[in-house]
């Protein structure tokens, strides 16, 4: 089924028509960083060129016009996360700089002895971060293990709370099993036994309609780079009230009310998380990726997904020795294996010789391979401009290495 003109859509990538190695392009790295349209590369070089000011502090011309499309992104992301209040909706630099935010910050209000409920699915930025909170306070990290087809254990989940688990955090999407966890149901769960829930959205809102209020987050970290837009921009959001009780992240300007040698006061929210000059270019061209993404239609996106994701597995089983890690229904459309004992390095390597973009390695998630018992895998992530033709130059290449290396 035609969902939208892909061809047309793909005109909107010029990195897409290079080559790599003699060869066309297939960009199946996705999972990492998605591409960005021509449109939001314009809107950057737009506001380079324009408005180029220091935000939020100046009188003039220039500093109000940059203010003014940085704090409209602000209101344009919390429409799209459906937050209550742009107060709830903190610029970062990716998901990675969220979650130590929520690790610094809330973590502040824990005491020795507080637990905190990780998967063992998880990212190692939502991994470190609790661990330097362990270093720091002395918490206790509790771990959720996985079944055979990549889905969480919510029987052992639920059994891991008691009177003192202060808080769970766990990714939407695994960005190795392409497991889509139920964080709704371990909300409820979480706040069920007093505790809040931090949910590392970095491989969900390109993929899906992200209502942080309908799932139950308490905290969302997500990074835009991964949903079309520019690199080292990020968003966190947080529930008011959360925000309001935790101390600052990091001292600086823009966070401050008033600062003297005997003391400081805060701004409010959102800026009290906001030290230092912001990347406001950044932060002002995100609105314009969730505008392409919403004009394609998120719905859309998803379903083009699904059907890439069910024609390359299909395709995939008939290579000899192919394994495929993570199998749940319902996955986004990652898809991370192995040919028979091949090295996922030597893999990669001779994709890439013939023009085939993936991702090779741990995908910074050693705990999980240390539970799937190998060392890595080779990843191929889909997006919205890939195609069934890319699919199908992607497995004959796969059966082509697969001969080379067995």
């Amino acid at each position: 089924m035609k969902f939208y003109d892909v061809e047309k859509l793909r005109r909107d990538f010029p990195i897409l028509s290079r080559e790599v190695n003699g060869k066309p392009l297939i960009y199946l790295d996705n999972a990492a960083s998605t591409q960005t349209p021509r449109a939001v590369v314009e809107d950057i070089e737009h506001i380079y060129y324009t408005t180029k000011a220091n935000v939020h502090r100046g009188v003039h011309c220039l500093s109000q016009e940059a203010t003014a499309a940085m704090e409209a992104s602000r209101e344009r992301v919390r429409a799209f996360l459906g937050a209550d209040s742009i107060d709830e909706i903190i610029f970062t630099r990716g998901t990675t700089e969220g979650i130590n935010l929520v690790a610094s910050s809330y973590g502040e209000l824990l005491s020795e002895g507080d637990e905190i409920i990780l998967t063992v699915m998880e990212h190692h930025s939502n991994i470190v971060p609790w661990q330097l909170l362990q270093k720091r306070k002395g918490i206790v990290i509790k771990v959720v293990p996985i079944n055979q087809l990549g889905e969480l254990d919510l029987e052992v989940y639920e059994s891991l709370f008691t009177d003192r688990t202060r808080l769970v955090s766990v990714t939407q999407v695994s960005n190795v099993l392409g497991t889509v966890n139920p964080v709704k149901e371990m909300a409820d769960i979480a706040h069920k036994h007093g505790a809040v829930i931090c949910v590392d959205g970095a491989q969900g809102v390109a993929h899906m309609k992200v209502d942080v209020k309908a799932i139950g987050a308490d905290f969302y970290a997500f990074s835009s780079h991964k949903m079309y837009g520019p690199t080292g921009v990020g968003v966190l959001y947080g529930r008011r009230e959360l925000l309001n009780a935790m101390p600052p992240y990091q001292g600086g300007g823009e966070m401050i009310g008033h600062v003297s040698f005997q003391g400081t006061t805060w701004a409010e929210l959102p800026f009290k998380f906001e030290a230092g000059t912001p990347d406001y270019v950044g932060a002002a061209t995100l609105a314009k990726a969730i505008d392409y993404m919403e004009s394609v239609g998120i719905e859309n996106i998803a379903a083009h997904e699904h059907e890439l994701l069910e024609y390359a597995t299909s395709q995939m089983a008939s290579i000899p020795g192919l394994r495929i890690f993570g199998t749940a229904p319902g996955k986004a459309a990652v898809i991370s294996f192995l040919i028979g004992d091949a090295h996922h390095y030597d893999t990669g390597i001779l994709l890439d010789q013939l023009g085939i973009a993936v991702r090779t390695g741990h995908h910074c998630a050693q705990p999980l391979m240390e539970f799937l018992g190998i060392e890595g895998t080779v990843r191929a992530a889909f997006a919205m401009y890939n195609t069934t033709e890319e699919i199908d130059k992607f497995v004959a290449a796969l059966k082509r290495v697969a001969a080379m290396l067995t």
